[in-house]
């Protein structure tokens, strides 16, 4: 079983930075290290892909809306994965998931369908 907790959000004024942090646990992700992702869900709307990386070798993919403000990172000695967020805007605003793909061989990707483990999210909110 593998658990998630993420921690970091808050409220920002739009421009400002945020890095949020998911600490894994479990031994069934400790031996399997495949990717991670971050997701949110604003109220009202589907649960969206924000970025991934692979524990392995640190390969990123970002959707386009973040690229070039958002950072995904992973600490492999602390199984913990960061996003950091700059330039935030108050579209930005959401619950932010991580979520564990414990699959090693099938490499990083957007659909939530492919995460076996989630969070129980944090909120972030940019105010204008």
């Amino acid at each position: 079983q593998v658990q998630l907790v993420e921690s970091g959000g808050g409220l920002v004024q739009a421009g400002g930075s945020l890095r949020l942090s998911c600490a894994t646990s479990g031994p069934t992700f400790r031996y399997n290290m495949g990717s991670m992702g971050w997701f949110r869900q604003a109220p009202g709307k589907e649960r969206d892909f924000v970025a991934a990386i692979s524990w392995s070798d640190g390969r990123t993919y970002y959707v386009d809306s973040v690229k070039g403000r958002f950072t995904i990172s992973r600490d492999n000695a602390k199984n913990t994965v960061y996003l950091q967020m700059n330039s935030l805007k108050p579209e930005d605003t959401a619950a932010y998931y991580c979520a564990a793909d414990i699959d090693a061989i099938r490499g990083l990707g957007s659909s939530k369908d492919q995460y076996e483990y989630w969070g129980q999210g944090t909120q972030v909110t940019v105010s204008s």
